[in-house]
């Protein structure tokens, strides 16, 4: 039997590789959509574009709960002939600010016949029970990636 579960994510979008490989890992928009739907970021040290330390702090808007996120940025790898990649660990903090099971997260943006796909990636989670709480907060971080980059492509 397997020790640890994985979970993959799959969005296409109307864009080209080089808008979404921003998108997700400048800084400057990270913070404009990271994070489940119904948090707001009350820190965020994220720099998916080198590697080293990341760190996010979200807030629940309705319960006022502190969720806390590290991790390292293990790889990046802009795209190249359509195709990159960034992975970094993952890891929740408790209440006492102690990091709990580290797993593996990997952005990878390819392009497509109509734009760019993102595969969100999460590897080495420590249970069943715990893919289907991130499949949760993924499919809702993703919801707002979605929106970020529908709002961004009207923009422009």
């Amino acid at each position: 039997m397997k020790d640890t579960h994985d979970a993959d994510f799959i969005r296409d979008y109307p864009v080209t590789v080089d808008r979404l490989w921003k998108a997700v890992t400048d800084p400057a928009e990270l913070v404009r959509w990271f994070g489940p739907e119904g948090v707001y970021l009350r820190h965020c040290d994220m720099d998916f574009t080198r590697e080293g330390p990341w760190v996010v702090e979200m807030i629940g808007r309705e319960s006022g709960n502190l969720f806390k996120n590290s991790g390292q940025v293990t790889h990046v790898r802009p795209p190249h002939d359509g195709q990159g990649s960034v992975g970094f660990t993952w890891a929740w903090h408790d209440d006492r600010d102690v990091r709990g099971v580290e797993s593996h997260v990997t952005f990878t943006v390819e392009k497509t016949m109509t734009g760019a796909r993102l595969t969100l990636s999460h590897r080495q989670l420590p249970s069943v029970e715990a893919v289907q709480s991130h499949t949760k907060g993924w499919l809702s971080t993703l919801r707002q990636l979605d929106r970020y980059i529908e709002s961004a492509a009207k923009a422009a």
